[in-house]
Parts: structure tokens; C-alpha cells; sequence
């Protein structure tokens, strides 16, 4: 059955709209594609326009993001260790070898806690049926969490009021969720974001999150110390 949106007046000046798209284009928040194999960044559009989801509703989204996160968490675990889902022959043997992201350098390794993503990027989307639905999950380069923030971040200087007169959650604490995360996996090292560099898709996403909450680097500022042993 379709289910009845909420609404709320929000009718920002056009005014409003173009000075948070200008701080938006001063602060570099940007996405790049690879398009004919040349790598292009485009400016991140801020819309204007939001898009509502109910505490209640909310509420069972999380609990089922939870849920799919452990159990993908539990899925790597499983094929770089018993790999029962195959031998079941829930997941064909093929879809696993094959795949890009498999490494048999992983075969046995099991990470601090049994957390292989640390950060996972599930693709939502809401069907006419008024239901959600997974589009996809990115576990190996997720992003898309900041531009929420520094959108928010610019409203909030321009337009004050949007957050005094509607009571909508507040998303400030992400910075302390990412660093908790990796506070709960970190085994006496440096809690880092691991960026291909300023020609990644997703490289306005890792500086911006690494200033808030960690350091990050690039692969040439690291070394292997095959005889660090973590505590």
C-alpha cells in the first residue's frame, strides 16, 4: 500500500539557494567522474528540496542497515575462512574467484573484532510502494557522507533559521561516529583514511572526513614493518 509522505514548508530565497551553491564551489566540493577514460570533477548541486524520512520510519531502516552490515561482514569472514555460503551452494564458487575485489592474500586473515568494512555505503532507494529498497552496497570505496555534512554545515550559516524552525535530526556527531569505529578496531596504530589521491572519484569525501575525525594518506607515505606485532 502507498503510504502518505509527510510534508513541511521550506521555501528557501533563490538568493539563499545560490550563495550555498557559490560556498559549495569556494570550498571545492566536488565529485569526479571518468568519462571516455579522462577524469573530469563536476561540482556537488545542492538541492534545495528535502527529502523526508519519519523517526518511525528511520528507526527500521537503521535496524535493517545494522543487520545487512553484519551479515556482509559475516559473508567476508566466511569466504576467506570456512566458506560454508559455498559449499552450501548458497553463493556459486565462480561468483567469489572471479571476482575483482576477492584477494587470496586474505585467505585465513581476520581482522581486529571480525570488521573487514569499516564503512559501508548502502545505496537506498524508496519505490512507489512507499518501501525502501538496497540498490547497492559499497564496501570497498564507499562515499557520499560528507557532502550531507558540509550541506547542511552551509545552510545552516546562510539560511539559520531551516534548522531553529524544523525540527529535523541533527548529523553533527558523524565525526565522532567514524572516529568511535575506528577507535573499536584500532590495535595501537594511527586511525587513517587511505586515499588514491585528488584523482579519485571519492577524494573531496576522504579530506573532508579526514579533517574532521583522523589523518589520511596516500599509498607512497606508507611502509610495510613486517615485524610490528600489535598488542
Amino acid at each position: 500500500m502507498e503510504q502518505e509522505r509527510p510534508t513541511i514548508t521550506f521555501d528557501p530565497p533563490a538568493e539563499s539557494i545560490a550563495e550555498i551553491n557559490e560556498l559549495l564551489r569556494r570550498y571545492g566540493v566536488k565529485f569526479g567522474i571518468y568519462k571516455n577514460g579522462q577524469f573530469k570533477e563536476q561540482l556537488f548541486p545542492f538541492d534545495p528540496i528535502p527529502r523526508i524520512i519519519t523517526r518511525s520510519e528511520f528507526i527500521d531502516i537503521e535496524k535493517g542497515l545494522i543487520q545487512r552490515v553484519d551479515a556482509l561482514n559475516a559473508f567476508i569472514y566466511d569466504i576467506y575462512h570456512d566458506k560454508k555460503i559455498i559449499k552450501d551452494k548458497v553463493v556459486p564458487e565462480d561468483f567469489v574467484y572471479i571476482s575483482s575485489g576477492y584477494l587470496p592474500q586474505c585467505e585465513g586473515i581476520t581482522p581486529p573484532n571480525n570488521i573487514y568494512s569499516h564503512i559501508s555505503g548502502i545505496d537506498l532507494v524508496l519505490g512507489k510502494d512507499g518501501e525502501w529498497y538496497i540498490l547497492e552496497d559499497n564496501l570497498r570505496i564507499p562515499s557520499g557522507a560528507s557532502y550531507p555534512l558540509i550541506a547542511r554545515e552551509l545552510t545552516r550559516v546562510v539560511t539559520p533559521k531551516v534548522f531553529s524552525d524544523i525540527p529535523i535530526v541533527d548529523n553533527r556527531d558523524y565525526a565522532n561516529i567514524l572516529k568511535n569505529t575506528m577507535d573499536f578496531a584500532n590495535r595501537g596504530g594511527i586511525n587513517a583514511i587511505l586515499t588514491p589521491g585528488r584523482y579519485n572519484a571519492a577524494y573531496f569525501e576522504h579530506s573532508y572526513l579526514a579533517e574532521l575525525a583522523c589523518n589520511y594518506f596516500q599509498n607512497y607515505s606508507l611502509r610495510i614493518d613486517l615485524s610490528f606485532r600489535p598488542s
